[in-house]
């Protein structure tokens, strides 16, 4: 008898950046949901739009971008060296890719950044725990959880649960590491460890979201990217590392690189100096999110700007991150807002 995914197909998107890249029909199903379209509506850059003219990208293709890189890297891995990653790893890897930019609010980083420290209200807006809660928002809304398991996913259970797995990719819980060492983690056991430094790396900031935003952000600003990504993934190897301040000096498996490659990974943080001088800290901008933010913060009381909550009760833009319903009606420079 066939099974239902064997009938459906993957999906080819033409991407400025990668070319002609195909994605898993899992991450297909996803991205055709209303939780990632929202996506299209909130810019990249943020207030960097106003300044170059070009840099009108959202945050929809930056995380196709990243779900496709964060395969390359986790299949070039598998092919050359580590014949324990399965094909549920890289599933995993990929939506964690594809998911990790879900819960940014309009403007991406203005949101949780320059105007929740205006509101001062509590930093559980940070984006990447509103990611997650959007994703599993996203999963049940859409009963995807089911499409999952077709795929030989594990959505049930404590041992290696994929959910978890993919939820621990998107927000590491560093502060969750005892002082005896333990593995943290419960999504992955510690022999695979270097599988959580692919979408993002706590340890040294080298990961495949900043390849693609490098890449992506450099194309639509005009200026030259000096990082060659394609290059890392050709050469990355996992290698067993002493890790300094652990206690029974056990070695942990990271990605790494060959010392020849020192000159391509200075560049990654030259890039992102340049980015960060040239763009997102140009005076321009910031006099933009400036008035932005003050304009956001003289209507977040007002009572003819508020967002219905999934209890029906009447949020403050602010308030919004806290209830996905309602979240996912605020987006980009138009506001879907529902007036008391």
């Amino acid at each position: 008898m066939e099974n239902q995914h064997d009938t459906e197909e993957s999906k080819v998107f033409n991407d400025p950046i990668h070319g002609h890249i195909e994605l898993h029909p899992l991450l297909v199903k996803i991205i055709n949901t209303p939780q990632f379209q929202r996506l299209r509506n909130i810019k990249q850059l943020g207030g960097v739009y106003f300044v170059y003219p070009g840099a009108s990208h959202n945050r929809f293709e930056h995380s196709i971008g990243v779900a496709h890189l964060a395969g390359e890297l986790a299949k070039a891995l598998k092919v050359k060296q580590l014949e324990q990653i399965n094909d549920q790893d890289v599933l995993c890897v990929q939506i964690a890719g594809l998911c990790h930019d879900l819960g940014h609010g309009p403007f991406s980083h203005f949101f949780d950044g320059m105007f929740m420290d205006a509101i001062k209200r509590d930093k559980k807006g940070k984006h990447e725990k509103a990611s997650i809660e959007m994703f599993n928002y996203l999963l049940d809304k859409n009963d995807l959880k089911k499409v999952m398991k077709t795929y030989g996913l594990k959505v049930d259970g404590k041992d290696n649960n994929d959910l978890e797995f993919i939820e621990e990719m998107i927000e590491k819980p560093q502060d969750k590491k005892p002082l005896n060492d333990a593995w943290p983690y419960k999504g992955r056991e510690e022999k695979k460890s270097f599988l959580y430094e692919i979408v993002s790396n706590k340890e040294s900031g080298i990961d495949v979201d900043k390849f693609d935003y490098f890449a992506r952000d450099c194309h639509h600003l005009g200026i030259s990217n000096s990082f060659d990504h394609q290059r890392f993934i050709m050469f990355a190897r996992v290698c067993d590392v002493e890790e300094d301040g652990r206690k029974n000096k056990k070695k942990i498996k990271h990605i790494c690189s060959r010392d020849k490659e020192s000159a391509n990974l200075y560049d990654i943080f030259q890039q992102r100096l340049s980015i960060h001088r040239r763009a997102c800290q140009h005076k321009i901008k910031m006099a933009v999110e400036i008035m932005l933010k003050d304009a956001l913060v003289l209507v977040d009381d007002h009572p003819d700007f508020k967002i219905k909550s999934s209890e029906g009760k009447m949020l403050h833009l602010s308030q919004a991150n806290s209830d996905m319903e309602a979240y996912i009606n605020l987006a980009g420079s138009g506001f879907n807002l529902c007036c008391v």
